[in-house]
C-alpha cells in the first residue's frame, strides 16, 4: 500500500483560498487513480474530487464544481487540491486516498492522516 501525507490545511475566511498537497511514498503513486475526500464533524466521509493516473479524467462533487481544482504531478509524487471561494460548509478534515473502484470513484484505500480545513463565516 502507498503511504500518503497531506498538508496545507488551515483556518481561512469565507471566500478565501487554500491549496492542499498530498505526497506519496515510493514509485507506486504513478499507478493509482487518486482522490480527495473530506469528513465534517458528525457527518460521513464524502468524495470531493478524483483524478486518473494520467490526469486525463477528473471527477468533482457538485458542491465544489467551479471552485476546486484537482491536479497531480507524478514526477513529484504529489497530488494537489486548489480550493477557491471557500465556504463555511467546506470545513472538514480532508484526506488523500487511492481510488480502488471507479469511474466515478466509489471505493478508496490507503488513506493519509488528514489535514484540517476550517472556513469562518
Amino acid at each position: 500500500q502507498v503511504q500518503l501525507v497531506e498538508s496545507g490545511g488551515g483556518l481561512v475566511q469565507a471566500g478565501g483560498s487554500l491549496r492542499l498537497s498530498c505526497v506519496a511514498s515510493g514509485r507506486s503513486f504513478s499507478y493509482y487513480d487518486m482522490g480527495w475526500l473530506r469528513q465534517a464533524p458528525g457527518k460521513e466521509r464524502d468524495v470531493v474530487a478524483a483524478i486518473s493516473v494520467s490526469g486525463s479524467n477528473t471527477y468533482y462533487a457538485d458542491s465544489v464544481k467551479g471552485r476546486f481544482t484537482i491536479s497531480r504531478d507524478n514526477a513529484k509524487n504529489t497530488m494537489y487540491l486548489q480550493m477557491n471561494s471557500l465556504k463555511p460548509e467546506d470545513t472538514a478534515v480532508y484526506y488523500c486516498a487511492v481510488v480502488r473502484v471507479g469511474w466515478p470513484p466509489r471505493a478508496f484505500g490507503s488513506w493519509g492522516q488528514g489535514t484540517q480545513v476550517t472556513v469562518s463565516s
